[in-house]
């Protein structure tokens, strides 16, 4: 008997790597940058990354587009690329390194649409991390660019990235990134590939105990969002810590999840679509068919629709809202299935833990409702739009309204309501 085709959903999160060409040396970019005055010949040029763009539209409408590299501020086109992007109704970051985010430029980015930007900070010690991203005086370039952000008014998320040597420093990071405005905290976990491969990232024993502190600040903190990245056990973790928690994918929430080739994929600098920057294996290039395609029928991107696990992932009973990095076994040991070397649970031999169905019934949206969610960063839109349908349905009514959402906000961050991340409307619209 055949097997059901897996569903295809939209994506709601594509990286787009615009560039090779980079001003730092990290110890653990998956991309292997090349140095300042070098670069890969065959990158996208601006026409075709608007293509690419208006491909992915097609698609996910609703997908944030993140646009980073390499370094994308040393893509000259790089606003004209935005506001494409952005009125084409798709949510913009850019991911950077901070170093050439100037006031001049941050400026530039709003007036394009950018929505945000994510800065990588990996110490709190600025000899750590200028020694983890390769060059002298990074560290203050990128506490800089944090204040710049403040003073033009555009949102940031910080981008920590754990190591042995600085896993002592996560509580100390999450109260940092609170104090200093940002968004979110994205706390990434080493997969090696590119220079990866030669760093040691972060042993088995101590990554479960960081997550667990990741777990426990993403529960209590009110204004920030605290989220870890390459770590899918974060759900198992999360749902021992409570339950009931909205975080977890039995409540239809992705966060903490691998999602890579589900909802999320990349796209190298010269086309090629990969299911996350970590899996190098190529699901196509979008020089030689669209995005629609690539996502649509992939072999790669079906696998992981898919999966079909081993080891203890494979009998694990957290296998459908964790299922494990991908990435990992396959760097490692060639096997993408295989099981996630870095999770030292066992598992305890209990049923498989179904993701709830959303409830059936429809809901209706009025106008105002429509703009407020549509300015909801896309890695939270799905969590924010069923949380405010159910507390509609309860109610017994149909509709949900701005005031439902704005009461949500309430009880989530306070009376002062969830930190400003406005959307800037896109070009036609200012231009109308």
């Amino acid at each position: 008997m055949t097997a059901p085709a897996p569903i295809v959903r939209a994506p709601y999160l594509v990286a787009l790597n615009l560039t090779e060409r980079c001003n730092l040396a990290c110890d653990h970019c998956y991309l292997d940058a090349r140095v300042l005055k070098e670069g890969a010949r065959d990158e996208l040029d601006s026409a075709e990354v608007k293509t690419l763009l208006e491909q992915i539209a097609q698609v996910g409408p609703e997908a944030m587009v993140v646009l980073t590299g390499g370094e994308p501020l040393l893509r000259p086109d790089l606003e004209a690329i935005a506001a494409h992007a952005s009125a084409l109704g798709l949510m913009v970051v850019v991911g950077s390194n901070g170093i050439l985010a100037t006031p001049a430029r941050l400026e530039r980015l709003r007036a394009a649409g950018v929505a945000g930007i994510g800065l990588s900070l990996d110490s709190l010690r600025p000899d750590v991390h200028d020694a983890f991203r390769g060059r002298r005086g990074a560290w203050a370039k990128t506490m800089a660019a944090i204040d710049n952000c403040t003073a033009a008014g555009m949102p940031f998320q910080i981008h920590f990235s754990v190591t042995d040597d600085t896993a002592g420093e996560i509580d100390d990071m999450v109260a940092f990134a609170r104090d200093a405005g940002a968004l979110v905290l994205n706390v990434f976990f080493m997969v090696c590939t590119g220079r990866g491969q030669k760093y040691s990232g972060i042993s088995a024993d101590r990554y479960e105990r960081v997550l667990e502190r990741v777990t426990v600040a993403a529960r209590r903190e009110t204004r920030l969002m605290v989220r870890a990245k390459c770590a899918p056990h974060f759900k198992r973790i999360a749902m021992g810590l409570d339950p009931g928690w909205q975080i977890t994918a039995a409540h239809g929430y992705d966060a903490g999840s691998c999602i890579a080739g589900t909802r999320y994929a990349r796209i190298t600098p010269n086309g090629t679509v990969t299911a996350c920057p970590f899996i190098e294996t190529p699901a196509g290039s979008v020089r030689d068919r669209s995005f629609a395609e690539i996502w649509h029928d992939a072999p790669a991107f079906a696998a992981l629709r898919a999966p079909r696990l081993e080891g203890r992932c494979g009998a694990c009973e957290f296998q459908k809202l964790c299922g494990g990095c991908r990435a990992r076994p396959l760097a490692r040991d060639g096997r993408l299935m295989g099981e996630d070397y870095l999770c030292s649970y066992q598992p305890a031999g209990g049923a498989v833990i179904e993701p709830l169905s959303p409830k059936a019934a429809a809901m209706r949206w009025s106008p105002e409702a429509k703009a407020r969610i549509a300015r909801v960063p896309g890695f939270v839109r799905a969590m924010v739009r069923r949380r405010a349908e159910d507390h509609v349905r309860d109610q017994g009514r149909d509709t949900v309204t701005a005031d439902d959402l704005a009461q949500l906000a309430r009880r989530r961050f306070g009376e002062a309501g969830p930190p400003r991340s406005p959307r800037p409307e896109p070009q036609s619209a200012r231009d109308a």
